[in-house]
């Protein structure tokens, strides 16, 4: 299947509900709307090359519990385990099979440390691990969702990213996914980052947008717009606003990477694309915005705007 071009407006298809493009993808609702909505998710990259002496501190993350948690505004049960891994899909088909962008992420990187942040499921986490027997991979995260039985270079810890790290050796590549809302201070966020790799050590960001259209017919007056804009309201009042994507660029470049590289992916809200791949990824997005939508609304409004 062609790959579409992420950087043109996407074209609608005439809602044939007998198109067989879809593969196996099953139980697919049509939301037949003239509105258009499009996620963005944007991938930002860059490397680290500061030559740097590394304090030996022990991690204290296996011996912290989550007291954090109660900040996390999002669903966390197993419906939404379920979601992230169906959206752990979507970002395969994005990336046409690869877990990630960078040079860390090809077959013959040889990469060693690797920290996943946000790690979630752990998905992401033990498919690289499976890829890339020779690493050794950590992955983070609020919750200990992640299961017990993991590929032997694997491990998962709990804690808060945004408190300060003091892990004793650095990673040769940083994982970061689906972070926009979680995190208060992206700059620090970064800084930390930047500080725990290795010289010529890489930092991957994938990021989301609130949803939009590439042709203007997501109006102030629809129901989706609004719900946007209270969430984005909401954020901002619980000081996890979303962070606007074109400024993450500019952040890694101050914060000393190179090589910053930039691109971005559009995900339909579902099937109207007429492109073959733009359909399948606006099937699995339908599924994974209608079983999420509530989860993402509720603690969000109920706790920053009453």
């Amino acid at each position: 299947m062609a790959a579409p071009a992420h950087d043109v407006m996407v074209e609608p298809d005439d809602f044939n509900d007998t198109d067989s493009s879809l593969g196996d993808v099953s139980n697919v609702r049509h939301l037949v709307t003239p509105v258009k909505v499009i996620s963005w998710l944007m991938v930002a990259t860059g490397r680290n090359l500061l030559d740097r002496e590394f304090e030996q501190l022990d991690s204290r993350l296996s011996q912290r519990k989550w007291p954090h948690l109660s900040q996390y505004h999002f669903p966390n049960d197993e419906e939404e385990n379920e979601r992230l891994d169906l959206q752990h899909h979507i970002f395969d088909l994005s990336f046409d099979g690869k877990l990630g962008l960078s040079p860390p992420n090809e077959p013959e990187s040889n990469v060693g440390r690797v920290l996943d942040l946000g790690t979630g499921t752990g998905i992401w986490a033990m498919d690289f691990g499976d890829e890339h027997p020779g690493a050794e991979v950590t992955g983070v995260d609020l919750s200990p969702t992640q299961p017990q039985f993991v590929p032997p270079n694997v491990k998962f810890e709990v804690d808060d990213v945004e408190d300060t790290w003091t892990y004793s050796r650095p990673f040769d590549y940083i994982h970061s996914r689906m972070m926009n809302s979680s995190i208060s201070k992206w700059e620090e966020y970064i800084r930390q980052s930047y500080e725990n790799l290795t010289p010529g050590g890489w930092l991957e960001l994938q990021e989301f947008g609130l949803p939009l259209s590439d042709d203007g017919t997501l109006k102030e007056e629809h129901a989706l717009y609004q719900s946007m804009k209270h969430l984005g309201e909401a954020a901002a009042k619980s000081d996890h606003a979303f962070v606007d994507l074109d400024a993450l660029k500019p952040m890694l470049e101050a914060a000393g990477f190179v090589d910053v590289a930039e691109l971005r992916f559009k995900w339909p809200s579902n099937t109207w694309p007429r492109n073959a791949k733009f359909k399948e990824l606006g099937a699995w997005n339908y599924e994974n915005i209608t079983t999420g939508l509530q989860g993402f609304l509720m603690a969000a409004l109920t706790r920053g705007l009453g």
